[in-house]
C-alpha cells in the first residue's frame, strides 16, 4: 500500500510538472505574437525582427475581385519595409480575439482571429495562423498565414 501511495504521488507530481510547463510554454509564446503585434502596430522592424527568424515565411490568403481563391507569398524584406515607412500619424490596430495554442514540445501552432482596424475606422477582419519554433529556449514565428476579408466579420 504504501508502495501504491508513492507512486501515485510521484504521478501527480510528474503530471502536475508537464501541465504546469505546457502553460508557461503557452504563456510564453503568447507573448510573442503579442510583442509581434506591438511592432506591427508601432511601426518597429526591430521588435518584428526579435519575434521571428529571418527564415520566416509570409502568406495571405484571400478572395480575389473575380471570387476566385488567391494565396500570395509576402517577402519578409518588403514587409519590414512596408511597416518602416508607417506614417507616424497613421493608427494600426489589429484586435487579436481568440489565442488558440498548440503545443508539442518544440513546435507550436497558434490560430488567432483578428479584427483590423486603420485610422480607428474597421477595415477588414480575418485569421491568422501561425508556426513557432522553440529555438533553444526561445520561441521564434517561423510561418505566418493570414486571411483577409471585408465581410462576415461581425462588425
Amino acid at each position: 500500500m504504501r508502495y501504491f501511495n508513492c507512486s501515485l504521488v510521484i504521478f501527480f507530481f510528474l503530471v502536475g510538472n508537464y501541465v504546469s510547463g505546457q502553460e508557461d510554454h503557452q504563456e510564453q509564446i503568447k507573448n510573442v505574437i503579442e510583442h509581434f503585434f506591438d511592432g506591427l502596430h508601432s511601426g518597429a522592424t526591430i521588435i518584428i525582427k526579435e519575434t521571428i527568424r529571418s527564415d520566416i515565411k509570409i502568406q495571405t490568403a484571400f478572395e480575389s475581385n473575380k471570387g476566385t481563391s488567391e494565396l500570395r507569398d509576402v517577402e519578409l524584406a518588403s514587409f519590414l519595409k512596408s511597416l518602416a515607412s508607417k506614417k507616424k500619424e497613421d493608427s494600426w490596430k489589429e484586435e487579436l480575439l481568440d489565442f488558440s495554442i498548440h503545443v508539442d514540445k518544440n513546435i507550436a501552432s497558434v490560430w488567432t482571429p483578428y479584427r483590423f482596424y486603420f485610422n480607428n475606422n474597421f477595415s477588414h477582419c480575418g485569421s491568422n495562423s501561425f508556426q513557432l519554433f522553440n529555438d533553444n529556449g526561445n520561441w521564434k514565428i517561423i510561418y505566418l498565414l493570414d486571411t483577409r476579408k471585408k465581410k462576415d466579420c461581425d462588425e
